[in-house]
C-alpha cells in the first residue's frame, strides 16, 4: 500500500533531496515550504513519478499551519511519515552581540514550527496507532560551539522534543527518531550569513562535506525498516568531521 510522507522545509537542501528519493520510492508526497515558485517545480518533477500536493505556508505561522495541512484533499489526508525538516540559522554572534529578530527566527522555525506541524498531524497517528515521526536536528543539537548559543539551543530542543515524543507516543505505536547531521552543503550557510555567498563558501572549503542527499538516503532508509524497527537517534558527520569545530581541512 503507497505510503504518504509530509515534508517541510521541502523547497531546498535536505527537504528537497528526501522528497525526491521518498517520490521515487512509491510514496506519495505533501511538499510544504514558503517558496511556491519553487514548490511548483518540484511538484512537476516528482509527478513524473508519484502523487504530489503542495502547501504553502510558514511553519512560523500558527494560523496557517492549522489551515493548511487541515485542506489537504483526501487522496492525502493520511499521512504515514512526517519529516520535520523545515529549520534554520541566523546569524553566528557571541551572545551580548546577538540580534533579537534572529534569535526570534531560530526559535520560532527550529522549535515552535516543529511543534505546530507536529501538533496538526499527531492527532491521526493517534487514531490509527500507527505513523512515523522523523525530526531533522543538528550536530548543535548534541554540543555546543562558540557564536552558536541560540542556535544550539534550538537544536538541543529538538533532540529534546524528540525524546519526549517518542515516550508521550509509545503507547500507541507510533515510531518517532532524530537525525543529526554535521557540515552538510546547502542554503544553510547562506540563510546564516544573509545572503554573503563567499563567507558561506569558505564554511566548506578543503573538506568534502556531506551533501543533501546523503541525509535523504539515510532518511529513506529509516522509514523503510520494518514496523518494528525504529531507528530511534542518529548523528551522521562528514568523514572529515569529527566535533562541530573539528574539521581536518585540506
Amino acid at each position: 500500500m503507497t505510503k504518504t510522507a509530509l515534508v517541510t522545509g521541502a523547497t531546498s537542501g535536505i527537504g528537497k533531496a528526501t522528497a525526491q528519493i521518498l517520490a521515487k520510492n512509491n510514496y506519495k508526497i505533501i511538499l510544504c515550504g514558503r517558496r511556491e515558485d519553487r514548490l511548483n517545480d518540484l511538484e512537476k518533477e516528482l509527478s513524473e513519478f508519484t502523487e504530489v500536493h503542495t502547501l504553502s505556508f510558514d511553519v512560523r505561522d500558527k494560523k496557517a499551519v492549522f489551515e493548511s495541512i487541515n485542506s489537504v484533499p483526501e487522496a492525502f489526508a493520511k499521512i504515514d511519515v512526517l519529516i520535520n525538516n523545515a529549520g534554520n540559522a541566523h546569524g553566528l554572534d557571541p551572545i551580548q552581540n546577538g540580534d533579537l529578530d534572529d534569535w526570534d527566527a531560530m526559535i520560532d522555525i527550529n522549535v515552535k514550527g516543529l511543534l505546530y506541524v507536529s501538533k496538526a498531524i499527531i492527532p491521526q497517528m493517534i487514531e490509527r496507532k500507527s505513523g512515523h515521526i522523523i525530526n531533522i536536528g543538528s550536530i548543535a543539537g548534541k554540543e555546543v560551539y562558540p557564536n552558536g548559543n541560540v542556535y544550539c539551543a534550538s537544536k538541543h530542543a529538538v533532540d529534546a522534543l524528540s525524546q519526549a515524543m517518542r515516550m508521550d507516543l509509545n503507547p500507541y505505536g507510533i515510531r518517532v527518531g532524530a537525525i543529526h547531521p554535521g557540515a552538510v552543503e546547502t542554503e544553510f550557510s547562506e540563510v546564516r550569513f544573509k545572503g554573503d555567498t563567499e563567507k558561506a563558501a569558505n564554511v566548506y572549503k578543503g573538506f568534502e562535506p556531506l551533501h543533501p542527499e546523503d541525509i535523504a538516503d539515510i532518511i529513506h532508509f529509516v522509514v523503510s525498516r520494518p514496523y518494528h524497527v525504529n531507528i530511534a537517534d542518529l548523528m551522521v558527520l562528514p568523514t572529515a568531521q569529527a566535533a562541530a569545530t573539528i574539521l581536518k581541512r585540506d
